[in-house]
């Protein structure tokens, strides 16, 4: 069997599954010698068995190393299951999603040294220590007041103080501390301690705290390098241990976004807009730089949040990429479509979620016939545009799986999800159709698979996903929107949607046209010829720059989003002045009058006939004031150079004389 240009090895698992054409039966033990002949033969491989994979990789390294090898699972969320009679057309989906070929993406290296930091309040904190002091560098640094016996020997490097700040990641974290105090050896008695500096910067590697207090950094488990066990668990404390020991080295870890600047609308002539990429960056990677915003690759952990949220692209996933995802996405969905498939429910969730499918497949019902499993990096990568493509592309439902340690960091998903529930009970297909669920145990999660009725759905359709990600969520409001039970020209969207009108107060704005300068997308523009103010819709992302630039305060953002808005709209449009000595078109007729208004015989350089002034053009300004001989660059008359015949005449009239 060939998908998408691979070859495809089938296998039922000793039977256990009902598969279409000639699967094996015993693949990764006795029929093991079809994996050797596919491999030799050159052709990229496609392996229905995930389980066995360490087995596949040893054969395939003996006889081609380099040559492609994908593996999926059929079998735990298609083939093991209640409703397995009825599942082909989602085994077929499965193996197109699998067939989708995945970029490559670019890493990070993190080289570390093993130097630990231990943090602590007690003699744990030294005794850690001197378990790590044999095998890499050890400092500790306590940070409670309590009288403290270090033991008779003084092996490891010892000091008190406070925690001011701390920043970094493996190999580079830097702890700067207030009333620092190295240990004094010598003396009786609990540890004695130098005096104390603030300020003290302390570097290390590694940082183990055993603290049991508030965490250095948020989200902390997502920072390498930092390990933090609860210091009342000894078998966490030794498995933390063991793992500060093989942080040694040189690791490599995903560039996970990438980034545009010139895309970005964070700030405009030192006025903050957009801030929601550092509103929803769980670890503090995300940081203001100059206009834009920087994602230090060597602190983010992926979560993918900030990129979900940036509204202009200027931040962009890459485990895998938006065109990636997308082609699965597209892969899995118009697949099941074409093998027969009805009533799609789109189960995204993360590799700890796979864990939940295969117990329910190895000892529950299984998956629905109809669930189609999609695995990403991190849930909180999806946002508005790959929902609204999946519910375009005929998932019926979306039902995201959450981690639960991850609830603390799902606000910005939350969003994404209230957009989507804006956008279906807005076009008429109600609420409730993208699920955020929490359940971790196999029978509960399947229950409520189960439980989920059959809903009203507009067509599917079969665009293709590749391109600007904003061109191929405009395709898919483009087909929603044309198959709406209730069609609308514009809905109401929740506050923060990166869509939305500017609503202008014609009387207070004077046409200085400060928000066009400001606007990062264009959605404001001013016309070369006149003085009018148009706004293109389309391309606005509600960043706020042309609100906060505004001299006038005249300018309002309402959050929705529009179906008629690939043109633009007049705004305002202005009179132009012209000029009073040589009828020159040179400025808005408004702002003019207003302005001559507000100085004539109120300020001393336009006192009189200087008032005219204002109304005339900017060459016509400059000739009628040096006609009046009021010439603003005129000077003294300068004194005349002395030269040598000076000095001789004087010379001769004192001889004279």
């Amino acid at each position: 069997m060939l998908v998408d240009g691979r070859r495809v090895l089938l296998c039922d698992c000793g039977g256990s599954m009902t598969l279409p054409g000639r699967p094996a039966h015993d693949l990764c033990r006795g029929e093991i010698g079809l994996f050797r002949q596919a491999v030799g033969e050159g052709a990229p491989l496609l392996v229905a068995c995930r389980q066995e994979t360490a087995i596949f990789d040893e054969v395939r390294e003996e006889i081609a190393p380099d040559r492609p090898v994908a593996y999926l699972d059929i079998r735990d969320r298609a083939g093991w299951s209640d409703e397995a009679g009825s599942a082909g057309p989602k085994i077929a989906a499965l193996l197109a999603e699998a067939a989708v070929t995945i970029p490559a993406v670019a890493a990070v290296t993190l080289d570390s040294l093993g130097e630990v930091l231990v943090l602590g309040r007690d003699e744990a904190a030294i005794a850690a220590a001197r378990q790590l002091a044999p095998r890499q560098p050890v400092q500790v640094l306590l940070t409670g007041g309590e009288p403290v016996d270090m033991g008779s020997l003084d092996d490891v490097p010892v000091a008190r103080g406070a925690i001011r700040t701390a920043s970094g990641r493996l190999g580079a974290f830097v702890v700067t501390v207030d009333g620092h105090g190295a240990h004094l050896p010598g003396g009786r008695g609990p540890m004695r301690f130098a005096p104390p500096r603030d300020g003290v910067s302390l570097r290390a590697d590694i940082v183990l705290d055993l603290t049991g207090g508030t965490p250095l950094f948020p989200d902390h488990w997502r920072r390498d390098g930092y390990l933090r066990p609860d210091p009342r668990d000894p078998a966490a404390v030794q498995k933390a241990l063991f793992e500060a020991t093989g942080l040694i080295g040189s690791f490599e870890k995903p560039r996970f976004v990438a980034t545009r600047p010139e895309l970005c609308a964070h700030r405009r002539n030192a006025i903050v807009g957009c801030t929601r990429c550092l509103d929803v960056c769980p670890t503090g990677a995300a940081a203001p730089e100059g206009d834009s915003v920087a994602i230090d690759p060597e602190v983010c952990a992926g979560c993918g949040s900030c990129a979900a949220a940036c509204p202009t692209g200027a931040l962009a996933y890459q485990l895998p990429s938006c065109d990636a995802l997308l082609a699965r996405l597209r892969a899995l969905l118009v697949t099941y479509r074409e093998q027969g498939g009805r009533d799609a429910v789109l189960l995204v969730h993360e590799e700890d979620g796979y864990e939940v499918l295969a117990a329910a497949a190895r000892h529950g019902r299984g998956l629905p016939a109809r669930v189609l499993p999609f695995a990403v990096n991190e849930i909180t990568q999806l946002g508005f545009d790959h929902l609204a493509v999946a519910l375009a592309l005929g998932a019926q439902r979306i039902v995201l799986l959450l981690p639960r340690r991850k609830r603390d960091e799902a606000a910005g998903l939350r969003l994404q999800l209230a957009m989507i529930e804006a956008l279906s009970e807005g076009l008429g297909w109600g609420s409730g159709r993208v699920l955020l669920i929490e359940e971790e145990t196999p029978d509960g999660l399947t229950g409520l698979l189960y439980g989920l009725a059959p809903l009203a759905s507009p067509p599917a359709a079969d665009f293709l996903t590749t391109g600007d990600r904003r061109g191929v969520r405009a395709m898919a409001l483009s087909h929603l929107a044309a198959h709406a039970a209730s069609p609308v020209a514009a809905l109401a969207m929740p506050a923060g949607s990166p869509f939305g009108d500017v609503v202008l107060d014609a009387t207070k704005c004077t046409l200085c046209m400060a928000c066009t300068q400001a606007c990062p997308t264009s959605a404001l523009r001013a016309d070369p010829e006149r003085p009018r103010l148009s706004f293109h819709e389309a391309a606005c992302v509600q960043c706020g720059l042309c609100r906060s630039t505004c001299p006038e305060a005249a300018i309002a953002l309402v959050p929705r989003l529009s179906f008629d808005s690939r043109g633009g709209r007049v705004l305002k449009e202005g009179e132009p002045a012209r000029c009073v000595r040589c009828d020159k078109e040179f400025g808005i007729l408004g702002v003019i009058e207003r302005m001559a208004t507000a100085l004539a015989d109120r300020h001393p350089m336009f006192m009189g006939e200087a008032a005219r002034r204002l109304r005339m053009c900017e060459d016509c300004r400059v000739v009628v004031q040096f006609e009046a001989g009021d010439n603003p660059m005129a000077g003294a008359t300068p004194p005349r150079p002395r030269t040598t015949e000076d000095d001789l005449r004087e010379r001769d009239e004192k001889a004279k004389s």
